[in-house]
Protein backbone atom coordinates (compact mmCIF):
# COMPACT_ATOMS: atom_id res chain seq x y z
CA UNK A 1 0.00 0.00 0.00
CA UNK A 2 1.23 3.49 -0.81
CA UNK A 3 2.87 5.16 2.21
CA UNK A 4 1.10 8.52 1.90
CA UNK A 5 -2.31 6.89 1.43
CA UNK A 6 -1.72 4.67 4.45
CA UNK A 7 -0.56 7.66 6.49
CA UNK A 8 -3.67 9.57 5.43
CA UNK A 9 -5.91 6.65 6.51
CA UNK A 10 -4.04 6.48 9.83
CA UNK A 11 -4.43 10.21 10.49
CA UNK A 12 -8.06 10.22 9.36
CA UNK A 13 -8.96 7.26 11.58
CA UNK A 14 -7.14 8.93 14.48
CA UNK A 15 -9.19 12.08 13.96
CA UNK A 16 -12.40 10.05 13.81
CA UNK A 17 -11.43 8.10 16.94
CA UNK A 18 -10.55 11.22 18.89
CA UNK A 19 -13.41 13.35 17.59
CA UNK A 20 -16.08 10.73 18.12
CA UNK A 21 -14.70 9.93 21.56
CA UNK A 22 -14.60 13.49 22.81
CA UNK A 23 -17.91 14.40 21.17
CA UNK A 24 -19.70 11.37 22.59
CA UNK A 25 -18.21 11.96 26.02
CA UNK A 26 -19.28 15.61 25.97
CA UNK A 27 -22.89 14.90 25.00
CA UNK A 28 -23.24 12.00 27.42
CA UNK A 29 -21.67 14.03 30.24
CA UNK A 30 -23.91 17.04 29.58
CA UNK A 31 -27.04 14.89 29.31
CA UNK A 32 -26.19 13.21 32.62
CA UNK A 33 -25.65 16.59 34.26
CA UNK A 34 -29.13 17.65 33.15
CA UNK A 35 -30.68 14.68 35.00
CA UNK A 36 -33.34 14.69 32.23
CA UNK A 37 -34.07 11.01 31.54
CA UNK A 38 -35.25 11.67 27.99
CA UNK A 39 -32.07 13.62 27.17
CA UNK A 40 -29.95 10.96 28.85
CA UNK A 41 -31.60 8.20 26.85
CA UNK A 42 -31.22 10.13 23.60
CA UNK A 43 -27.52 10.78 24.27
CA UNK A 44 -26.75 7.25 25.49
CA UNK A 45 -28.56 5.65 22.55
CA UNK A 46 -26.59 7.73 20.05
CA UNK A 47 -23.28 7.31 21.86
CA UNK A 48 -23.69 3.53 21.60
CA UNK A 49 -24.43 3.87 17.88
CA UNK A 50 -21.44 6.18 17.36
CA UNK A 51 -19.15 3.71 19.12
CA UNK A 52 -20.19 0.91 16.76
CA UNK A 53 -20.16 3.01 13.59
CA UNK A 54 -17.10 5.19 14.17
CA UNK A 55 -15.04 4.41 17.27
CA UNK A 56 -14.75 0.63 16.92
CA UNK A 57 -13.65 0.65 13.27
CA UNK A 58 -11.21 3.50 14.00
CA UNK A 59 -9.64 1.58 16.87
CA UNK A 60 -8.96 -1.38 14.57
CA UNK A 61 -7.78 0.78 11.65
CA UNK A 62 -5.44 2.72 13.95
CA UNK A 63 -3.66 -0.41 15.12
CA UNK A 64 -3.24 -2.01 11.71
CA UNK A 65 -2.25 1.13 9.82
CA UNK A 66 0.13 2.11 12.61
CA UNK A 67 1.85 -1.26 12.54
CA UNK A 68 2.04 -1.16 8.74
CA UNK A 69 3.55 2.35 8.85
CA UNK A 70 6.18 1.10 11.30
CA UNK A 71 6.98 -1.70 8.86
CA UNK A 72 7.08 0.55 5.76
CA UNK A 73 9.33 3.07 7.50
CA UNK A 74 11.71 0.33 8.62
CA UNK A 75 11.18 1.18 12.29
CA UNK A 76 11.34 -1.37 15.06
CA UNK A 77 8.62 -2.13 17.57
CA UNK A 78 11.33 -1.94 20.23
CA UNK A 79 11.78 1.82 19.80
CA UNK A 80 10.78 3.47 23.06
CA UNK A 81 8.28 5.89 21.57
CA UNK A 82 6.53 3.00 19.80
CA UNK A 83 6.48 0.90 22.97
CA UNK A 84 4.98 3.84 24.87
CA UNK A 85 2.46 4.61 22.13
CA UNK A 86 1.29 0.99 21.92
CA UNK A 87 1.18 0.66 25.70
CA UNK A 88 -0.95 3.78 26.04
CA UNK A 89 -3.13 2.71 23.10
CA UNK A 90 -3.83 -0.63 24.81
CA UNK A 91 -4.28 1.09 28.18
CA UNK A 92 -6.92 3.35 26.63
CA UNK A 93 -8.54 0.26 25.12
CA UNK A 94 -8.65 -1.46 28.50
CA UNK A 95 -10.45 1.64 29.82
CA UNK A 96 -12.73 1.89 26.79
CA UNK A 97 -14.04 -1.70 26.68
CA UNK A 98 -15.87 -1.51 30.03
CA UNK A 99 -17.10 1.97 29.05
CA UNK A 100 -18.76 0.48 25.95
CA UNK A 101 -20.47 -2.14 28.10
CA UNK A 102 -21.52 0.51 30.63
CA UNK A 103 -22.92 2.78 27.91
CA UNK A 104 -25.12 -0.06 26.67
CA UNK A 105 -26.35 -0.78 30.20
CA UNK A 106 -26.85 2.94 30.91
CA UNK A 107 -28.83 3.31 27.68
CA UNK A 108 -31.03 0.37 28.65
CA UNK A 109 -31.61 1.72 32.16
CA UNK A 110 -32.52 5.15 30.77
CA UNK A 111 -34.93 3.59 28.28
CA UNK A 112 -36.60 1.57 31.01
CA UNK A 113 -36.86 4.57 33.36
CA UNK A 114 -38.32 6.64 30.54
CA UNK A 115 -40.87 3.98 29.62
CA UNK A 116 -41.89 3.38 33.25
CA UNK A 117 -41.71 7.09 34.12
CA UNK A 118 -39.38 6.39 37.05
CA UNK A 119 -36.13 7.85 38.25
CA UNK A 120 -32.88 6.40 37.00
CA UNK A 121 -31.65 3.73 39.41
CA UNK A 122 -28.69 4.28 41.73
CA UNK A 123 -26.83 1.70 39.64
CA UNK A 124 -26.99 4.12 36.70
CA UNK A 125 -25.24 6.85 38.66
CA UNK A 126 -22.60 4.43 39.96
CA UNK A 127 -21.87 3.40 36.38
CA UNK A 128 -21.77 7.05 35.39
CA UNK A 129 -19.08 7.65 38.01
CA UNK A 130 -16.97 4.79 36.60
CA UNK A 131 -17.69 5.98 33.06
CA UNK A 132 -16.21 9.38 33.97
CA UNK A 133 -13.21 7.86 35.76
CA UNK A 134 -12.32 5.49 32.92
CA UNK A 135 -12.83 8.18 30.29
CA UNK A 136 -10.65 10.55 32.28
CA UNK A 137 -7.87 7.96 32.21
CA UNK A 138 -8.24 7.04 28.53
CA UNK A 139 -8.44 10.59 27.17
CA UNK A 140 -4.96 11.77 28.24
CA UNK A 141 -3.50 8.43 27.13
CA UNK A 142 -4.77 9.05 23.59
CA UNK A 143 -3.53 12.64 23.65
CA UNK A 144 -0.05 11.37 24.57
CA UNK A 145 -0.23 8.76 21.78
CA UNK A 146 -0.90 11.58 19.31
CA UNK A 147 2.12 13.45 20.69
CA UNK A 148 4.33 10.37 20.36
CA UNK A 149 3.21 9.72 16.79
CA UNK A 150 3.95 13.25 15.70
CA UNK A 151 7.20 13.96 17.57
CA UNK A 152 8.64 10.44 17.88
CA UNK A 153 10.80 11.52 20.83
CA UNK A 154 13.84 9.59 21.95
CA UNK A 155 12.83 8.36 25.38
Amino acid sequence: MDYLFLKWIHILSGAILFGTGIGSAFYMFMANRSKDTAAIYFAAKNVVIADWLFTSPSVVIQLFTGLELVHILGLHLTENWIIWALSLYFFAGVCWLPVVWMQIKMRDMAKEALEKRTELPIRYWKMNRWWIILGSLAFPAIVIVFYLMVFKPIL
